[in-house]
Formats: C-alpha cells, structure tokens, sequence
C-alpha cells in the first residue's frame, strides 16, 4: 500500500488577540487525508513526538515538527474489518485506531490499537531513527474502549498500567483497574462507577515520600450519575483515589480495589443548581511539600437561565482533598435518600493505605485488612464532603467557549518567585495562555487560534527541555516556543505584557525570556505592569499643515489592542464636532485655534493604577486656504508688474543701443 502524501508547511501568520505586536510563530505537521491524530506521547529523551493515528505511529522531531521522521503501519486486517461491520459497526470505525502509548522502563513504547473493534496492543522500538513493532500483540480488552470515540484515561507508573475505560463491544462496561499478573479493578454497580458518560483523560500518580509510610495514592477524575441526587439523570463531577499497593481483598472484596474513595468535585459557576463536568486535570508537583501539590483541571456547564455555555479553570490542594478522603462517609437509607453515615468507622480507617502503623499492627499488605473495614468499604465509597477549589471559586472563567485540555508551566520569575501559567485548549481550536497572580483573578495574556478551521484541540503535551508546547487536533499537529518573547517589540509591550516568561533586556534592547537566565540588565514589572522602569526615549512629533475648515485623518495604530485616547495641551480631546475619534486615529475639521501638539496614547488599568504609552504625536500647523489664495494672486500681480517693467527696461536698452550703432556707422 503506498503511504499516503503527505504535506509539511508552515503558517508564519494568522490573527490573533494578545497584547503583542506581532502573532506567534507556530509549526504544523498536517495529512493531506484524515488520518484521525488519537494520541501523542512525548520523549524529550530521544528528541521525537510519537503521533498514533488510524493505522499507523510516526514521529515527528521535536525540534521542528514539520519534520516527519520515522513510521510504522499498523492496519487491522481484512477479516477484522469485515467481522467489525457485520456486528454492525460503521465502516470508518473499522479501523486500527491508535490509542494508547505510553513509554515503558526500558524505553519501549507501549501500543494500543482498537483494531476494528478487538482492542490489542504491542510493543514499540525507536532504534537507529526508526520505528518497528515487536511483533508481540496481546488482547487490549480493559486497557482502551472497543470505540474510537470513547473517552478513557490511561496511566503507565513503571511496568505498570492503569486504566479507566469501557470493557465490551457495546460500551456499557466501565472498570478502572491496574493490569499487572493479579489484576485489580472496581466492581459493578452504582457504588463504583454509576453510569459514568465520560472518564477524564487524567489519571495522576502523587509521588511522595511520608513520615508514617504511606503508599503512593493514584487519582481518577470522571463524570457520572449522581446516586445522592434525587434528581433523576443529574450528572456530576468526582474524584477518585486508590492505593498504588492495593492488591484486593483476603476473602471480600477479592480481586476488586479496597481502597477506591470517591468524592464529588466542585467548581462553582454558571447558574445555581447547574453542574459542572471535568474535561481535563494536570498536576503541578510541589517538589518540597507533597501536600501542596495543586490539581489544575478545566470544566463545561450550560447555563439554563442565560442558555449560553460557559467554561472555567478551578484548582484543588492535594492537602484538602486528604482532608476530604479523611472525612464522614454517605450512605443510603431506606426510604432510599442519602444521608451521613451514623455506622462506627472500623479500624483501620476504611480505604487507607498501608502505613506504618497499620504495618506495626501486623497489616502489611491489602490481603490482611480486617474484614469489618472491608464490609464497610464494600457499602461506603462515597464521601459526604465536598472537594472545593483552593480559593473557593474558579481561577478563570469565559463564556461562549468550551475549555478542553490544560497543561501547566511554573516559571520562576527574576525575583525568584514562581508562576504558574496555564496552557488551555479549546474545542473550538483556540490556545489560551493565562495567568494567575496574588489577590487578583486570572488574566489571559494571549489568545492564539490554532488552525484555520474550528477543530478541537485534543491533546496538549508541554516539553521543559526545548520550551515548546506540542498539541493536536484530529487533523493537525502544532508546536508553540512557550518562551518567545519576540512578539513584544518595546519595553512598555513587554512590561504591561506581565508575562513570567518575559523580561525587557536593556543591553541588548529586546524582550527577552528569562527562564535560566541571570543576566543583570532584565528587568520585569509582574505585580503592576509598571513602565516608568523602562528606559526613557526622545519621541519627536510629526510636523503637520491642516487646512482650515477641512476635515483631515491623524492615524494612530498602537501595536497592541489597548485602548487609545487622544490629548491637546494635556486635555482629553473627546468625540464632538470637530474631533471625532476612531480606532485607527482622529478626524478633525481645525480652526485656527486648534494648532499645537496632538499626541495619542494606549492605556491600561492594572490594579487600579492607570499606565499610558505614547504612540505617535502630531505638531498641527493651521493655514487659511482662502488667505493663501489672495496672496498667491497678489505675489503673481506683483511678480508680473515686475517682470513687465523688467521688459520694458530691457527693450529701452536695445532701443538706445541701436540708436548708437546707427549714428557710428552713418
């Protein structure tokens, strides 16, 4: 089969709404056809973005994705498609659609394909720059749906994967298990997973080391029915925690998780009463404090009052969710309500991982936990508090748009603070950069549309070591320089910016990235966007002649989409009949006492201080038409009476002249 053509470009502009002067430079890699982009997977290690797609892997170099380097087909076979559309299947679905890849501890590359509706997987090699299957396919059943449409989460922690996705053809199992030679998993029922319509693509692994031993938790976020809801069908967001060294149950709950807790997850906004689904969750790890460790995770809601959709950012402290998974249980009553558990908590703590203390007590591993704790897990997942965001409310908020994906950047600034920028994907293909500074909400510093046509964005993948950003839609791959500060051509555009990556160079004379920096002549202004530190230059006005009484255009065109306001001797020149004031400059009808220096500035308001910048200034010079018509007519009278008496002395002298000439020859 020839390999389909594939086409590589790039796109140097395109619009975009930022404080910058100039749109970012993006790389694309895009088919010709549609292959259905399903994964990425990132190795800084060996320098490739690994791209899986319907039928195939490749990789692209990091560098430059435009660079296509390597491929290796993976087509289901003739009778799987044929076996996929007699059970009913559609024909596009029928198809080796890559889903999963995860890298392994010896650097081989976990694959996995729905494979016309069987799910399989092999192992992948990158070698001498060139991809090759092991040849080694293994059932893929629990480790990805049987769709290529359904969304899952998958985890890979050493050897070791996890999985939450649909387990049958038809996609009414759901399980969350970890797949290893004793599988353990969740079981049936509305304790476990209630009906979940989407499982988030994050499952995180908290790694820590604890005082009292504790194992490693690993967390699940997903959106299902509501059992305590009396409302029929109410969706809602939870979280769910496990033990990394769970290993099921002694004689109850054998083979199942005995430490799955689940909490639901709040992100207040929108309309009261409305429930918010998470789409999306990144863990930013707080290397010296575990607890501090912050979940970032996007959600959608539909405004029922408003009728128009709304998104947000929250973030939850890995400390308050303990809190939450410390906490009293629900549980339901006879007259089938949810209520507080009034039942006494066995010991151990039901759903507690294996700690010292346990382990001092003789419990050493899940297998040994008393059964009475095991009982009342078995009727008790639910908790009765509620996971809130760290400041009670979202970090942002917009409407008309569908938030998708997150990624987090921590930016250590030059005065050695950290920053956390966010990365946020739309479904629409709009990439956000947004930032969140002490006591004040989240600002979005950029906004850059992706692709030429609306497309999801589907997956973002964040590389510390070349300080780009790789994502995709089903379509397209893109990389994003994170770090250029290029765009802000001045020191007032990079200070007012207030982007952590930024700092204005005053040697070299440019917006700079700062990260890794420890040049002295940067400076930033992140708390108030204060320009009076920037470098002070002469700005000469432009000499110009009005007419009087005719209207007349003074451009202004800031670099930026601040507002501008116009100025004539330090008063504000506002709309009226002779000024009228546009985007793009002023018009103005000038009388004789209208002369002087216009000048035209941007402004904008950070924490209640108001900083002005000056774009261009006009020296106006008024003349009278009129005035200047009757002097030309006078000067032309006069230089032609000049010029006839001129003639008129000239010819006397010819006259006498010749007169002379006649009486010498006579």
């Amino acid at each position: 089969m020839r390999p389909p053509v594939v086409l590589l470009y790039f796109f140097l502009t395109c619009e975009t709404f930022t404080t910058s002067s100039e749109p970012r430079r993006r790389v694309f890699f895009q088919f010709k056809e549609s292959v259905n982009l399903s994964s990425l997977l990132l190795r800084d290690d060996i320098g490739q973005l690994v791209v899986g797609a319907k039928g195939k892997v490749f990789t692209l170099s990091l560098d430059n994705i435009a660079e296509k380097t390597s491929e290796a087909q993976w087509m289901s076979s003739s009778e799987d498609k044929d076996t996929c559309k007699f059970k009913g299947r559609a024909t596009e679905e029928c198809h080796n659609f890559i889903r999963v890849l995860h890298t392994m501890e010896d650097g081989k590359i976990l694959v996995c394909g729905t494979n016309a509706f069987v799910p399989t997987c092999d192992y992948l090699s990158f070698k001498y720059g060139n991809l090759s299957f092991q040849g080694y396919k293994t059932a893929g059943k629990g480790k990805l749906p049987y769709n290529p449409y359904t969304r899952f989460a998958s985890l890979v922690d050493g050897n070791t994967l996890y999985s939450a996705s649909t387990t049958n053809f038809l996609g009414t199992e759901v399980l969350f298990q970890r797949h290893t030679a004793k599988v353990v998993k969740t079981g049936y029922g509305p304790s476990w997973l209630y009906d979940p319509t989407m499982i988030s693509l994050s499952l995180v692994e908290v790694s820590k080391s604890s005082l009292d031993g504790e194992d490693d938790h690993v967390f699940l976020f997903f959106t299902e029915k509501a059992v305590e809801e009396r409302r029929y069908n109410i969706e809602v967001s939870r979280i769910a925690r496990v033990c990394k060294s769970d290993l099921g149950g002694g004689r109850i709950l054998v083979d199942q998780w005995t430490s799955f807790l689940k909490a639901r997850l709040d992100c207040p906004f929108g309309d009261a009463g409305s429930h918010t689904l998470v789409q999306d969750v990144f863990l930013v790890h707080n290397q010296s404090n575990w607890k501090d460790s912050i979940f970032y995770a996007t959600f959608t809601s539909n405004s029922k009052s408003s009728g128009c959709s709304k998104t947000a950012v929250c973030a939850y402290k890995l400390s308050d969710i303990r809190k939450v998974f410390s906490g009293e249980f629900l549980t339901e009553s006879s007259n089938l309500c949810w209520d507080t558990s009034t039942e006494n908590q066995p010991s151990p703590y039901p759903g507690s991982c294996i700690n010292n203390e346990m382990r001092a007590q003789g419990v050493k591993t899940s297998l040994l936990v008393p059964e009475k704790t095991l009982e009342f897990m078995n009727k008790h997942r639910l908790m009765k508090s509620v996971v809130t965001p760290i400041t009670g409310k979202p970090l942002l908020v917009q409407t008309e748009k569908q938030f998708s994906k997150i990624v987090i950047d921590q930016v250590t600034s030059l005065d050695g603070r950290q920053h956390q920028v966010m990365f946020i994907g739309t479904d629409s293909g709009w990439l956000q950069k947004a930032v969140s500074f002490d006591g004040e909400d989240s600002r979005i510093i950029e906004e850059l549309q992706l692709f030429e046509t609306p497309q999801p964005v589907n997956s973002l993948k964040l590389s510390l070591k070349t300080g780009q950003l790789y994502g995709c839609s089903n379509k397209e791959a893109f990389q994003i320089n994170v770090r250029d500060c290029s765009r802000y051509t001045s020191c007032d555009d990079c200070l007012l910016a207030r982007d952590p990556y930024c700092g204005w160079d005053q040697i070299r004379d440019q917006c700079a990235s700062v990260v890794g920096t420890s040049n002295g002549s940067m400076i930033q202004s992140l708390d108030d966007g204060d320009i009076r530190i920037c470098p002070t230059s002469d700005m000469k006005p432009a000499i110009v002649h009005l007419s009087l009484g005719a209207a007349q255009f003074l451009p202004c065109s800031p670099q930026t989409n601040l507002p501008v306001s116009w100025s004539f001797s330090n008063s504000i020149r506002f709309p009226g009949p002779q000024h009228t004031v546009l985007s793009q400059g002023l018009i103005i009808r000038p009388s004789f006492s209208d002369a002087g220096l216009y000048t035209c500035e941007t402004r904008e308001t950070v924490k209640g201080k108001v900083h002005r910048k000056t774009v261009i200034q006009y020296a106006v010079q008024i003349q009278d038409n009129n005035s200047t018509v009757m002097n030309l007519k006078v000067a032309v009278i006069t230089l032609a009476a000049c010029c006839s008496l001129v003639m008129f002395f000239l010819c006397c002298c010819c006259l006498i002249r010749h007169k002379k000439a006649k009486r010498q020859n006579n």
